[in-house]
C-alpha cells in the first residue's frame, strides 16, 4: 500500500466486490478493455475478478491495485503495472476508473505513482496501450509523459495505439 496526494494505492480486497461490480459492469468503462469488451454480469464476476487481481501481485513488482480517495474512501478504480501478454518483458501500466471519478486527475495521479513504482524497482521502459478513439486515455500518457509509438495489434488481439516511457537518468 502507498499514498500519493489524494490517493490510497492497494490490494482490492473482499469488501471491494460490490464498487468492483458497479464499476466493471458499465458499458462507458468495459468497452475500452481488452479484445472483446463486456461488461461484468454480477457480483460473483466481480468477486472473482478481484480474487484474480489480488493473484496479480505474486510478483511484488507488479501487480492490480485499488485506488481509494483519501478524502472519500470510495475506490475510484484500479491501476495496474503488468507484465504484457505475448511480450519480449514489456511491462504496461493501466487503469481503469468509475466515472465518477473522472475528470479530477485520477488516472494521471495513480499512474504516476505505479510508474515511479516501476522504475524504482528497476524497470527499464514501460508502455501504455490504449483503444485509438481512447481520448483520455490517451491524454494520461501524454501527461505521463509518453511517446506515442504509433498503432500496433501485437498485444490483445485488436489494434491499440503504443505508448512508451523510459527510465529518467538522473
Amino acid at each position: 500500500m502507498w499514498r500519493t496526494g489524494r490517493l490510497v494505492l492497494r490490494q482490492w480486497e473482499a469488501g471491494d466486490v460490490a464498487r468492483a461490480f458497479d464499476l466493471y459492469r458499465r458499458w462507458e468503462v468495459a468497452r475500452w478493455l481488452g479484445a472483446a469488451p463486456r461488461v461484468l454480469a454480477d457480483e460473483a464476476e466481480a468477486a472473482a475478478m478481484v480474487e484474480r487481481f489480488r493473484g496479480r501481485s505474486a510478483d511484488p513488482r507488479f501487480g492490480v491495485w485499488a485506488v481509494e480517495r483519501l478524502d472519500t474512501g470510495v475506490v475510484a478504480g484500479s491501476v495496474l503495472l503488468v507484465p504484457m501478454p505475448d511480450g519480449d518483458g514489456e511491462v504496461e501500466v493501466g487503469w481503469h476508473f468509475h466515472p465518477d471519478a473522472w475528470g479530477n486527475g485520477f488516472a494521471t495521479e495513480a499512474a504516476a505513482a505505479v510508474v515511479a513504482k516501476g522504475f524504482a524497482d528497476g524497470l527499464a521502459e514501460i508502455h501504455a496501450v490504449v483503444r485509438p478513439d481512447n481520448e483520455p486515455s490517451a491524454a494520461v500518457c501524454r501527461r505521463l509523459g509518453m511517446a506515442s509509438l504509433g498503432r500496433s495489434d501485437r498485444w490483445y488481439g485488436t489494434e491499440l495505439e503504443v505508448f512508451r516511457l523510459g527510465r529518467p537518468t538522473v
